[in-house]
C-alpha cells in the first residue's frame, strides 16, 4: 500500500480548467492519443473539468493561452512531448503541468546522454556503442558481444529497434534505426528476466515483470498483443524487489526526475540489475504499465491521474513561494 495520506480526499474543485495535452507530431503520436483519451476520461470520472487538446506544433501555444487553462496534464510520447520542448513552453506560460521539468525530460529522452550520465553517476546500464554508416560493424561485435539491441536514441515505444544476432544484421538493424531521430547505439543484450518500476512522486510502485514470446518487448508486445504477460508480484524476494525499487529511484532522482514515471531494468542471469532508460511520460493505455502498478498498490485510474495532476498543485505553491521571497512579499 502507498502512504496513508494518499487516502486523503481530493479537492478537484482546486485543480481549475485543465488541458489534456495529447496527440503531438512524434512517431508516437497514435499511442499519445489512447493515452490522453483514457487521461481525460479518468479525470472527468473524477469531476476535474478537464478538456482535451490534441497537440499541434504550430498552433498549440495559441490553443493554450486562449483557452485560459490552470494547469496541464502531459500525456504526450517522444518528441515535442517527452524531451522538455512542451515543458519549455508550458514554463513561459506560467501553466503548472505533470511529470518533470525540462532538463530531466530532455535528458531521460535521449537514450544516449542518459546511458552517459548513468556511466558518470556510477547506476549500472549496459555497455554500449554509437554506430553510423562508417562504424566498423566486427569491432563492435567484438567489444560489445552478440546478440545485441539497436536501437534509436530519441523514439520510445521500442520504434526503430532490433534484436541482432549475426554481425552481418548490424547494418540493416542501423539502416532501420536511423529513419527515426536521433544517433543509433548498439547495447549489449541482457540475457536474463525484464522488470518495470514506475514512481509516483517519491514513491516506487510494486515491481512489474514482462514476460513475452516476442523476441524483445516490442511495439506489438507493449500495445497490441494479449499473450504479453505482466507479473504482480513480480516473483521477486522482498529483498530484492525492494533492490530494484531503490536503484529505479535513484536513477530517477539522479536525472532529475519528478512527479511520475517509469524506469525499465534488466536483470542478468546472476541477478544484476542494469537500468535500461527512464519513461518520463510513460504510458497509461489498457496495456501499459503504470496503472498496473499503481492497481497492485491499492489505488484505481482514477485515482491515479488525480494523484499525477495534484502534484501540480504543489508545484503552483512552491512557484509562489519563489516569487514571493524574491520580490520581497
Amino acid at each position: 500500500m502507498l502512504p496513508e495520506e494518499r487516502l486523503i480526499d481530493l479537492d478537484v474543485k482546486a485543480f481549475g480548467k485543465v488541458a489534456v495535452l495529447m496527440g503531438g507530431w512524434s512517431a508516437e503520436r497514435a499511442v499519445s492519443l489512447q493515452s490522453g483519451q483514457a487521461v481525460l476520461d479518468g479525470l472527468k470520472r473524477a469531476g476535474v473539468d478537464a478538456w482535451g487538446v490534441d497537440v499541434q506544433k504550430a498552433t498549440v501555444l495559441d490553443t493554450l493561452r486562449r483557452g485560459s487553462f490552470d494547469r496541464a496534464f502531459i500525456i504526450l510520447h517522444g518528441p515535442g512531448g517527452e524531451d522538455g520542448v512542451i515543458q519549455g513552453a508550458l514554463d513561459i506560460l506560467n501553466v503548472p503541468y505533470t511529470g518533470s521539468g525540462v532538463l530531466a525530460s530532455a535528458l531521460s529522452m535521449d537514450k544516449l546522454r542518459c546511458k552517459q550520465f548513468f556511466e558518470g553517476v556510477g547506476i549500472p546500464t549496459p555497455a554500449y556503442a554509437v554506430l553510423d554508416e562508417s562504424t566498423d560493424m566486427e569491432f563492435v561485435q567484438a567489444r560489445l558481444g552478440l546478440p545485441l539491441m539497436i536501437k534509436p536514441v530519441l523514439e520510445g515505444s521500442s520504434l526503430g529497434m532490433s534484436k541482432v544476432g549475426q554481425v552481418e544484421e548490424l547494418l540493416p538493424a542501423w539502416r532501420q534505426a536511423v529513419e527515426y531521430q536521433g544517433a543509433v547505439i548498439a547495447e549489449r543484450w541482457i540475457e536474463g528476466a525484464e522488470y518495470t518500476v514506475a514512481i509516483l512522486g517519491q514513491q516506487a510502485l510494486p515491481v512489474i515483470q514482462l514476460e513475452t514470446s516476442h523476441a524483445f518487448y516490442d511495439y506489438a508486445a507493449k500495445y497490441q498483443s494479449d499473450e504479453t504477460r505482466y507479473h504482480c508480484p513480480c516473483g521477486l524476494s522482498q529483498t530484492d524487489e525492494k533492490r530494484l525499487q531503490d536503484l529505479a529511484l535513484s536513477a530517477f532522482n539522479a536525472v532529475g526526475a519528478t512527479g511520475w514515471g517509469r524506469v525499465d531494468v534488466m536483470c542478468d542471469k546472476e541477478g544484476t540489475p542494469w537500468v535500461i532508460e527512464i519513461n518520463s511520460v510513460p504510458g497509461m493505455t489498457s496495456h501499459s504499465l503504470v496503472p498496473m502498478a499503481a492497481k497492485a498498490a491499492g489505488m484505481n485510474f482514477d485515482e491515479l491521474v488525480c494523484r499525477i495532476l495534484a502534484q501540480t498543485l504543489e508545484l503552483a505553491q512552491m512557484q509562489t513561494t519563489v516569487g514571493e521571497a524574491t520580490h520581497g512579499g
